[in-house]
């Protein structure tokens, strides 16, 4: 029976992990559509290959109370996970700091990446961390969850480059989408920066 509970466990945290994929995935696909549509293109119509199970809610674990914040004005700790985020060819795009319950997002110093970059402000804030903000409002609205958590975010610019992107309460079960959005996200801003000196 310990066993059995073990895998059920074990297959409930890949049902929610595939499942927080499989939104980030239909957010970049809806991205996509919007730019096609802006340029003139048909939306295609597509259809699933299958009808995806049911994914187990866990219940919201409000009594536990909230993590201390990681504060951006202090230094990162030997707790706090470092990931660097590089192109396919090595350049160092950002370094991404997080632990379980925020990310903190430092732009390499020579990179000049402003929010009128592409896709910065159409895909990573509006489409990714709004709606991420929209939906724990309207839960903790609805009693769902506490208010303080939740998830925030602030963009620390210098004049007008962004030098850093601040998110708290980002949860676990989202950390893998967020992390996969940054990267797609900067990945794209570089092209868009490099298309001007290869024209």
């Amino acid at each position: 029976m310990r066993k059995i509970a073990t895998l059920r466990t074990v297959l409930e945290k890949r049902i929610y992990e595939l499942q927080a994929e499989l939104d980030q995935l239909k957010t970049l696909l809806e991205f996509a559509n919007s730019a096609l549509l802006e340029k003139g293109f048909k939306k295609p119509e597509i259809k699933p290959f299958f009808t995806p199970a049911p994914v187990v809610e866990e219940p919201a674990q409000a009594s536990q109370p909230a993590p201390k914040p990681l504060e951006t004005t202090e230094p990162i700790t030997e707790q706090v996970l470092s990931i660097p985020i590089k192109t396919v060819t090595g350049e160092l795009l950002a370094d991404l700091y997080s632990d379980d319950e925020n990310m903190r997002v430092v732009l390499a110093k020579d990179k000049q990446f402003t929010v009128d970059t592409p896709p910065f402000t159409a895909f990573l804030v509006q489409r990714v961390l709004a709606k991420m903000q929209e939906k724990d409002r309207e839960s903790a609205s609805a009693g769902e969850m506490p208010p303080e958590r939740i998830l925030s975010y602030e963009i620390v610019k210098e004049g007008d480059v962004i030098r850093e992107v601040d998110i708290k309460n980002v949860g676990s079960d989202r950390a893998r989408e967020l992390k996969s959005s940054i990267r797609w996200t900067l990945e794209k801003m570089y092209e868009k920066m490099k298309m001007p000196a290869q024209a």
